[in-house]
């Protein structure tokens, strides 16, 4: 599978009208073909089962590199499953670099979604994501609570889930004053998640840091709370 045979397999599927709504709602400027995503679901599963590791790799880069929403889409898809033999250094490392590309929530998402899957594989690589934190790209530092998410759902967390897990509420913690309308999104959705596992976690940080937050946001993080 050639990157431009994957491109026209995408865009045999295009919808004028479709990709006119979509540059509206997502406003980043790129080309939109306007592909629904079950349609990308199929196409990036047949890719998936067809293609070795190395060439699926090779191919989420090229797809990724035209900057056309669909194949960014479909260049994440291409990475997101939980196993990837025998070796997924070099998803995890392609992953890493799409991040400072991030420029709106769709891809960016899309991306984590990728990025969880190699996370949860190896859970060291959350030293990595830490450094993102830092970032002054406003969606590298999002990126790091979203990529994240999958350690707000055990319910019977390891000791080293719970280190992780506090780990990311104290980058939580540090985004609190930035007032950014994602950022405070991001702090409470990762907060909302692990309020259906861990309560007291939750509360613990509203008691602390809620007050500090956006009432949109601290609302929202304790939507599944009986307080």
């Amino acid at each position: 599978m050639t990157p431009e045979n994957a491109l026209a397999e995408i865009r045999a599927h295009a919808d004028e009208e479709r990709a006119k709504g979509a540059r509206s709602y997502h406003k980043a400027d790129r080309v939109y073909l306007g592909v629904p995503n079950p349609v990308l679901n199929d196409l990036t599963k047949e890719w998936r089962r067809a293609l070795p590791v190395a060439e699926r790799v090779d191919l989420s880069k090229a797809l990724w590199e035209t900057d056309i929403y669909e194949a960014r889409l479909a260049a994440a898809k291409l990475l997101t499953q939980a196993r990837l033999k025998p070796d997924d250094t070099a998803a995890w490392d392609l992953i890493t670099t799409w991040v400072p590309d991030f420029d709106s929530w769709a891809i960016a998402d899309h991306a984590c979604m990728a990025g969880m899957k190699r996370l949860t594989a190896d859970p060291t690589r959350v030293q990595q994501v830490a450094d993102w934190t830092t970032s002054d790209h406003m969606w590298t530092r999002r990126a790091a609570l979203v990529i994240t998410l999958p350690w707000t759902k055990q319910n019977h967390p390891t000791e080293q889930d719970l280190a992780i897990r506090d780990q990311v509420l104290g980058w939580a913690a540090s985004y609190v004053p930035d007032r950014a309308w994602f950022i405070q999104k991001a702090i409470a959705w990762w907060l909302r998640e692990l309020s259906k596992h861990d309560a007291p976690r939750v509360i613990a940080f509203l008691e602390t840091h809620g007050a500090a937050m956006k009432p949109f946001a601290a609302k929202e993080a304790a939507k599944y709370l009986n307080r």
